[in-house]
């Protein structure tokens, strides 16, 4: 499978199908076995998660990965914290210059958080995933990777997940989205990939097919066409 840039490509399947240990390879999180992963035509060889990150794929899991205890800034830096020296002796969080910086990329995605010293934990749920897509912006990806990402938010929240997603398409970045959500997926994916026990059984432009073909690719229908 591929995406381009300014796509989005939609990988659904059944429980068990092989979507989460894909991602997880393409991340840095798995190694594979066989195969090759290719970025702008380059083939990568992604030991590690911070790999992933260096070469500008961003995952964004499920559970978001956000420290519910720290504000918005400190998350977007999360990790990969900018500091100063201080006293020309000790090197300090550079609060400042991340909050700046957090401002920047929230404007650049129309994110309006009421304040950047809130901390995640009293945040709404598409706040939060507001918050986990503008860190992966912030650090330039190439490629971003979603995992659910409209999964446990209410309709009005979903509504703007998704306009932000296209938005990131319309900037030219490649996504790869993993969802449920038959409505998401026809909302926002330019093709679906179906996986079935581990590998690709079907790919189709979203123009061309509709929910009830997608519905028997993904449970293996034999009236579907292959």
């Amino acid at each position: 499978m591929g995406v381009e840039a300014g796509e989005v490509v939609a990988v659904l399947g059944d429980n068990g199908a092989g979507k989460s240990t894909l991602i997880k390879m393409i991340s840095g999180v798995y190694k594979p076995d066989g195969g090759e992963i290719l970025l702008e035509g380059r083939q990568m060889k992604m030991e590690t998660p911070m790999d992933a990150l260096a070469v500008g794929i961003e995952t964004i899991y499920q559970d978001l990965a956000l420290a519910e205890n720290l504000n918005v800034s400190s998350n977007i830096f999360l990790g990969r914290e900018k500091t100063r020296r201080s006293l020309g002796l000790f090197n300090v969080l550079d609060h400042e210059y991340m909050t700046e910086e957090s401002k920047h990329v929230l404007d650049r995605l129309d994110i309006h958080i009421p304040s950047l010293k809130s901390t995640i934990r009293t945040l709404s749920g598409g706040q939060r995933q507001a918050v986990a897509i503008s860190r992966s912006i912030y650090w330039d990806a190439k490629v971003l990777i979603m995992d659910e990402p409209t999964a446990a938010l209410g309709i009005a929240e979903q509504k703007k997940v998704l306009a932000l997603v296209n938005s990131l398409k319309s900037q030219g970045i490649g996504i790869i989205i993993i969802s449920h959500q038959m409505y998401d997926v026809f909302e926002v994916a330019d093709r679906i990939v179906v996986m079935r026990r581990g590998q690709k059984v079907a790919e189709r432009l979203i123009s061309e097919t509709n929910p009830d073909e997608v519905v028997g690719l993904i449970v293996g229908s034999e009236t579907v066409r292959k």
